[in-house]
């Protein structure tokens, strides 16, 4: 035996992930019904819990702590729960027929009031019945009285191996209603054929949940484009102050954000689930049927439509997005222009300014050199008066007078020294000084 290297932890749950969920074998005639239930996350615990109590109550294993599907035999009822990302379905399956079409569903084999109680809120809630072919196709009369009259679409799926009909109306009683004529399916065949009908009404029904979030944001979004030009109008024609102007624009940009935020989730949510319904719709292979529209004919003119609006409304929401940034940003530049501008002329003025305080610092210097002169001789006659009482033939005046020139010219040529010495420094070691 071939020895591998360990596994990764992932491989087994990843390996046997594309067996999880495989269909149910139906053999007709039976009934089947689907409900679709948006859950938030909050009430995943208590979700897990409800479905427990009920396998409790049947005396049937619950699911183990974490499990996101689950299939048992509950009596005369089989039950399949999968928990998907933001919905999680029950679809329940019985063998044999209801008196009159659509009564007693397998949802009546549930103890009562248990699915009413299940958490979260009802997308889509369906039942099926799965016939045996007669020798001739079903007559409008037969449809009439399946759907209670309303107009049925429908086609010959499975490459023929029977045939498919739905009204997409939500009757009644809460549900919407499928009918399966089984020509030649096998059981698997039979099966898949359910689920994917169930599956293409609850993808299409998570994917509307995006419309009327299109259309409040559609409503806002042609406000702001109105606001928006008005106030690029604006811009162009200078009429208002630019800081006003940049401040409208910001509590734009972040309405047209907020916006985005709320949306992007829901819109992303539609495409993926309109994919699927896409992809679900071709599995079924319709061939059509005489004077009957088919499921794909009839999601091209309603649903795809509604899809359509959803990518608008999101497209539109980034390219105003994009137009507020790119308003943003030409005022911004000009305001940043102006303020340099400003700063410009601050700094020439300063500057204008400093060269005044020097002229009128050396102004002063010089001035100063009078009343310092004045000292200074005052201290040389003082000496000279000194010298003189001591018995030295000296003269305090002429002392005096001669000092005046000589220590005025001496301050002169120290102020000029300092000055030399402050400039070379400011010139050569400013950084360090700026430290």
């Amino acid at each position: 035996m071939t020895r591998l290297p360990p596994d990764h932890p992932d491989r087994r749950t990843l390996a046997d992930e594309v067996h999880a969920r495989p269909p149910e074998a139906l053999e007709a005639p039976s009934r089947a019904s689907c409900v679709a239930l948006l859950v938030d996350p909050e009430q995943r615990s208590e979700e897990q819990a409800h479905l427990a109590r009920l396998c409790e109550a049947m005396g049937v294993a619950p699911p183990p702590a974490g499990a996101i599907h689950f299939a048992a035999s509950l009596g005369a009822v089989r039950l399949r729960w999968e928990r998907h990302g933001e919905f999680s379905t029950y679809t329940l399956f019985a063998a044999g027929l209801s008196p009159t079409p659509f009564t007693a569903p397998p949802t009546a084999l549930l103890p009562e009031g248990w699915l009413g109680g299940a958490p979260g809120r009802t997308v889509f809630a369906g039942h099926a019945k799965l016939l045996r072919a007669d020798a001739t196709d079903p007559t409008p009369e037969f449809l009439a009285a399946h759907f209670d009259g309303e107009v049925v679409v429908g086609a010959s799926v499975g490459g023929g191996a029977g045939m498919a009909f739905t009204d997409f109306h939500v009757h009644s009683d809460g549900f919407s209603r499928f009918l399966l004529i089984d020509r030649s399916f096998t059981p698997r065949q039979a099966g898949r054929t359910v689920q994917r009908l169930f599956e293409i009404e609850t993808y299409r029904m998570m994917a509307m949940l995006a419309l009327p979030v299109a259309r409040e944001q559609l409503k806002r979004i042609a406000v702001i484009e109105r606001e928006l030009a008005e106030l690029t109008d604006e811009i162009a024609r200078q009429t208002a102050a630019d800081e006003t102007l940049l401040a409208a624009l910001t509590a734009k940009a972040a309405e047209v954000e907020r916006g985005l935020a709320a949306s992007q989730y829901r819109f992303g949510a539609c495409r993926a689930y309109h994919a699927l319904v896409t992809r679900r719709i071709a599995e079924l292979r319709e061939r059509r049927l005489s004077g009957i529209q088919t499921i794909e004919e009839f999601m091209g003119r309603r649903f795809t439509p509604a899809v359509a609006t959803c990518a608008s409304a999101s497209e539109r929401l980034h390219e105003l997005s994009r137009h507020v940034a790119q308003a943003s940003a030409l005022l911004t530049t000009r305001v940043e222009i102006a303020r340099e501008k400003q700063n410009q002329d601050l700094l020439a003025s300063m500057a204008r300014r400093a060269t005044l305080q020097l002229r009128l610092q050396q102004t002063v210097e010089i001035l100063s050199v009078a009343p310092l002169t004045y000292y200074v001789v005052a201290i040389v006659g003082y000496g000279a008066k000194a010298l003189k009482a001591a018995g030295l033939p000296v003269e305090p005046e002429i002392a005096e007078g001669v000092a005046i020139p000589i220590v005025a010219l001496a301050l002169i040529l120290a102020m000029r020294w300092v000055h030399h010495r402050v400039f070379a420094t400011l010139e050569h070691k400013g950084p360090d000084l700026e430290l």
